[in-house]
């Protein structure tokens, strides 16, 4: 029979953690001596097994546990691809050692992670992806390119996925490791966005190695090693918890710094940031828009798409709680999500009107364009609709999410394939 998981921590339980948070949180250590902290007390990744560094308690009852932390005064765990795609993926496939051996770099923050999956030739079709892992003794010898990898300048790890057998089908062929990013053999470049930022990056790989313990669900499973990544990915769309307060890792820095420089004391978390229509209605007020209909109807239609996609968050949790799932959920929520970034786009550049054609890449020329235009917060509006565009295309475009559905959940005839059955080496190749 299986344990049914509490959607909500027991009260006896919150007051478990406050009491140990009021002997444990001090301000003046430093973050890595922190997180260590939470790491060992279960408190870290409380929805993780309680053998493994958690509580075993359920995501929602989890992010009630991170909200409580943030509104003690203190600063929650760690949050990236460490702990919400490579961790549940170890804690699904990994080994007991795999466990042992990656898992507390995780929990604790002193490892950062980023994803090498999408590649220049194999982005929509990620089983076509040809940078190869070749066995050499008790290592594996990888070489290629991967490209759209977040956080890649933050990281010292990734999980990856690579060609290891040419001689079967596509997907048959694949494998799923960690590999470490900091070695000489990984080179990581930023790409500059319209933004101006570079939240992305591309990673060449030369000669790389990987440890053949850190192969994950073995060779030739990658495929649906990947895919139960991904779903962890989708999972998070439209109803995670509020973002990290600073970034894990060594090469970010912030190990080293005091924990209370990034304490939000009695910050209060609704499990969300602040909505995209409460920024706009508020600057359609600031600018004297609101008497307009179009103003209004597009605000209203906005705030009915987030506290749907909000909904539909509940929903899944709810699902997952009763050991059920709806088909094609996690898929739904994303290109749902993805459809109030973009008509939050639209709403912005409505707004602000000739403003809106205005950007700059520094702090003194955001200053200025405030002062001469008179929007306050110019900059930051601009640059969030900017990379509204980026959504819809990252974690699996939302034409990928349609074929998806499309296939596995309503059944639907599939687009012709010439690729069934025939070895990776023998496909027609850019």
């Amino acid at each position: 029979m299986t344990t049914a998981i509490p959607d909500r921590p027991d009260p006896a339980l919150l007051d478990e953690l406050h009491d140990w948070l009021k002997a444990a949180w001090d301000p003046e250590v430093t973050l890595r001596q922190w997180w260590s902290r939470l790491a060992e007390s279960g408190w870290s990744q409380p929805d993780w097994p309680i053998e493994w560094f958690g509580k075993g308690l359920s995501r929602s009852a989890s992010n009630t546990i991170r909200r409580a932390i943030r509104e003690f005064g203190a600063v929650t765990a760690p949050v990236g691809f460490a702990t919400s795609m490579a961790g549940p993926t170890v804690l699904v496939f990994g080994t007991d050692d795999q466990k042992a051996r990656l898992l507390p770099g995780m929990v604790d923050g002193t490892d950062a992670y980023c994803q090498l999956f999408s590649e220049p030739q194999a982005g929509s079709d990620l089983a076509g992806l040809q940078t190869r892992a070749e066995r050499d003794g008790d290592r594996w010898v990888v070489n290629g390119q991967k490209v759209w990898t977040s956080e890649g300048q933050i990281a010292n790890k990734a999980i990856l996925v690579a060609r290891t057998n040419v001689d079967v089908p596509k997907h048959a062929g694949i494998s799923f490791f960690i590999i470490d990013v900091s070695q000489p053999g990984v080179e990581i470049r930023p790409l500059r966005e319209m933004t101006g930022r570079a939240y992305f990056n591309e990673v060449f790989i030369t000669d790389a190695t990987i440890a053949a313990e850190d192969l994950i669900g073995g060779e030739g499973n990658g495929w649906s090693v990947a895919n139960t990544t991904l779903a962890f990915e989708r999972s998070l769309s439209g109803g995670g918890e509020a973002g990290a307060t600073a970034a894990a890792g060594t090469i970010a820095g912030n190990l080293i710094r005091r924990a209370g420089d990034f304490a939000q004391p009695g910050a209060v978390l609704t499990g969300r940031a602040r909505a995209q229509w409460e920024t706009l209605a508020d600057l359609a007020r600031r600018l004297g828009r609101t008497g307009e209909a179009p103003v209004r109807n597009d605000l209203m239609h906005l705030y009915a798409l987030e506290r749907l996609n909000a909904f539909t968050a509940q929903r899944a949790r709810a699902l997952e709680q009763s050991g059920r799932e709806l088909a094609g959920l996690p898929n739904l929520a994303k290109m749902a999500q993805n459809h109030a970034v973009r008509l939050g786009r639209e709403l912005t550049f409505k707004l602000l009107g000739a403003a809106g054609t205005l950007h700059t890449y520094d702090e003194a020329g955001a200053a200025a364009l405030e002062k001469e235009t008179g929007v306050e917060g110019l900059g930051e509006l601009v640059e969030t609709a900017l990379f509204a565009q980026a959504p819809p295309i990252y974690g699996g475009s939302d034409q990928i999410q349609r074929n998806i559905i499309g296939d596995r959940v309503l059944g639907l005839a599939r687009e012709p394939n010439v690729d069934k059955g025939v070895a990776f080496r023998d496909l027609v190749k850019n």
